[in-house]
């Protein structure tokens, strides 16, 4: 018979995975406490470089069934989800997510619900790059400056650059215009180019 495992992940420690084990145990599937990995991490970090999901690897063997809640669960780059896919596959595991149905993501239907989504994905992100471009087009358009706003305005960094060949020290210079070292060097490097 099948082991059953779970894995349940959220960003933050003011989160908590009580929600995705319900979900599980929900839909029908028993999963012991010691066969259920939960960890706080963010979904950005590769599955395979998580601690608690290294655990899991450890643990799971061919016929074993891996249950998560949602794909973001494993990650939210869809090519570290899909090699995290092909790699349980390649172990003779199988995947459900609940949110698509309980579908195993190692089946063939399941591979094309996965080539769907990371298309989908995809898509989301170069749209989102293509109006961040043309936003910052405009903006550019429009004459306005783009980034952080300067630490020291213009007179404060002619201060600086004055109070500096005189003599005073980077460290005095930025306690007096309460900034950082570093952006008091940042003045002091544009001045001598």
């Amino acid at each position: 018979m099948s082991r059953v495992f779970a894995y349940c992940r959220v960003s933050t420690v003011e989160q908590t995975t009580d929600n995705q084990i319900q979900e599980i145990a929900a839909a029908g599937f028993k999963v012991t406490p010691q066969r259920t990995i939960t960890e706080t991490v963010s979904g950005s970090v590769v599955a395979a470089q998580r601690k608690g999901f290294k655990q899991l690897l450890n643990k799971l063997e061919a016929g074993d069934v891996l249950v998560v809640t949602k794909l973001d669960r494993l990650g939210r780059n869809s090519m570290d989800v899909r090699a995290t896919v092909e790699g349980l596959a390649g172990m003779g595991v199988k995947v459900h997510c609940l949110a698509l149905g309980g579908v195993d993501l190692t089946s063939s239907a399941g591979k094309m619900t996965m080539q769907v989504i990371a298309a989908v994905a995809e898509f989301e992100r170069d749209l989102l790059v293509e109006r961040t471009q043309a936003g910052l087009a405009r903006v550019r358009s429009e004459g306005k400056a783009l980034g952080r706003r300067p630490s020291l305005g213009t007179d404060q960094a002619r201060d600086v650059k004055t109070r500096f060949a005189a003599g005073e020290t980077i460290a005095s210079l930025a306690r007096a215009f309460g900034t950082s070292r570093q952006t008091i060097m940042r003045v002091k490097d544009a001045a001598s180019k």
